[in-house]
């Protein structure tokens, strides 16, 4: 079985968030990148377990420079057999969507796998565009996948309960919480992540129709106001006028 993990690289989590160039482009001055963490915990883990248990290999994708190579060698010391890095500016989903696609329309997959998100953009849109642009069947946050021959069978939290549904046919997941356990590359791996081939391929080109015009931060939040728990009518009052919440 080939599974193919698309990953990407974010900043981490408590990193400051500011723009230059006009407020189009994202300062990346003292910022710590990491591997996007639905990428990292679920979509490469579960891929690896599937090979583990069924055989096949593992193969993870990047769309990005050589600053990348960080993120896709710890891909790589957490299980992954060898890696692709397309080397282009990920200028947008629709970009980095059809790098994806194009590369693996030359290798066939059974199962590609994104996460369900990256925490940057929090968009989801790169899964569902490569599962168009192969035909491939499209899996939206799932929380559990089982492999039976040729048989693929994935569950996903709704509202209310889990839906479960099969395909037979190659298929695309976004991996949510759920889907795998986090895995922390031993010194083992870490070493032999160094010998295992990374390639480097030129991005095709992209007539893209969206452009990022400019990036605005949200409003500063405002302070927090106390009010003593016995004194109703002036929790009102800042409700009315304040807040205009009733």
């Amino acid at each position: 079985m080939k599974l193919l993990v698309c990953i990407s690289k974010t900043p981490d989590t408590t990193s400051k968030i500011s723009f230059v160039n006009n407020g189009t482009q994202y300062n990346e001055e003292g910022i710590s990148f990491i591997m996007n963490p639905y990428d990292e915990w679920y979509a490469l883990v579960k891929a690896i377990e599937i090979k583990e248990k069924n055989g096949g290999t593992v193969t993870v994708i990047n769309v990005g420079d050589a600053s990348n190579d960080i993120v896709i060698r710890k891909a790589l010391a957490i299980g992954a057999d060898d890696a692709i890095r397309v080397d282009g500016k990920p200028t947008s989903a629709e970009y980095v969507a059809k790098q994806i696609a194009h590369i693996a329309k030359q290798q066939a997959y059974d199962i590609i796998f994104t996460g369900k998100e990256t925490i940057d953009y929090n968009g989801s849109e790169v899964g569902p565009m490569v599962a168009e642009l192969l035909d491939y069947d499209y899996f939206a946050f799932a929380s559990d996948l089982s492999i039976d021959g040729s048989k693929k069978t994935v569950s996903r939290e709704i509202e209310g309960g889990v839906e479960i549904t099969t395909s037979t046919n190659p298929i695309v997941v976004s991996a949510a919480k759920g889907l795998a356990e986090q895995r922390i590359p031993n010194m083992q791996g870490i070493m032999m992540s160094k010998r295992k081939p990374l390639e480097i391929v030129n991005p095709i080109a992209v007539a893209e129709k969206v452009s990022v015009k400019i990036h605005t931060l949200p409003e500063a939040k405002k302070g927090v106001k106390l009010v003593d728990s016995n004194d109703m009518d002036e929790l009102v009052r800042l409700l009315h006028e304040e807040a205009k919440a009733l």
